[in-house]
């Protein structure tokens, strides 16, 4: 089966390419260094030529919310009508849990226009909402440090690694799609602030981390249950601990 990756130079569209390869698959991972652009459009048509699934895991450029809207806008139609010409069967999107609940975030309303763009498109689909990645836990510390105090939200989060992630969409771009969403997440909820202190411990970190009802999250504040999933989610089989421990051990 052909299926191509767009952003697949990023930390989850590497391991989806592999995935893919090591189960027999031909996964493509085109990109604008190869003149592939989702933007303007350019090389789409070539790209997708004889492929049976696009699976959508890029993510926009750092920069206003009104710019990070129109990326997911602009590259999620051009997809769709490129896929569509192209006579793809199953177009496959990442986005994020509780998206939908935070109309305040600019990101995650741009994560929503995708989404809607998607389900309006020509290709059937299956939208694939993810928590947060273990491996995204000190990006989210170093965005919300003050020196040597780290205030986050004491709200619920159930994160999930980076391998699960790819290998569930894996799973599911080679599936029937479902013109639905799924939700993905770890096996374990932490409370925001306590996920963050437990990965600065791990590394000898010694900024403090402090639990602040209206600290903000991707711009907006949150409540216990904002990122956590629903009934019925997919759960990655990872703990927490066992990642931590082997990430710290590759160190």
């Amino acid at each position: 089966m052909k299926l191509v990756v767009i952003g697949g130079g990023g930390l989850i569209g590497r391991k989806l390419v592999s995935k893919l390869r090591r189960d027999g698959h031909h996964a493509l991972a085109p990109s604008p260094e190869a003149g592939v652009d989702t933007i303007t459009g350019e090389g789409l048509n070539e790209a997708l030529a004889g492929a049976q699934v696009v699976i959508d895991v890029a993510i926009a450029a750092s920069g206003d919310d009104a710019a990070v809207l129109d990326f997911f806008q602009t590259s999620s139609r051009n997809l769709l009508s490129a896929e569509a010409a192209a006579g793809v069967a199953h177009h496959v999107v990442l986005s994020v849990v509780g998206a939908d609940q935070l109309p305040d975030s600019g990101c995650f309303r741009a994560k929503v226009a995708q989404e809607e763009a998607v389900r309006a498109g020509p290709v059937p689909y299956t939208i694939v909402r993810a928590t947060q990645l273990f491996e995204h836990v000190r990006c989210i510390v170093e965005s919300s440090s003050n020196g040597d105090t780290v205030q986050l939200s004491p709200a619920l989060v159930q994160p999930v690694a980076a391998d699960d992630v790819a290998s569930a969409l894996a799973d599911v771009a080679v599936g029937t799609a479902l013109d639905d969403t799924i939700e993905l997440a770890g096996p374990q909820a932490f409370p925001l602030f306590d996920l963050a202190r437990r990965v600065l411990m791990a590394s000898d970190d010694s900024r403090q981390v402090t639990a602040d009802v209206h600290a903000r999250y991707c711009g907006t504040e949150l409540d216990d249950y904002s990122l956590i999933p629903g009934d019925g989610a997919r759960i990655g089989p990872t703990h927490f601990e066992d990642w931590l421990s082997q990430s710290n051990n590759n160190r």
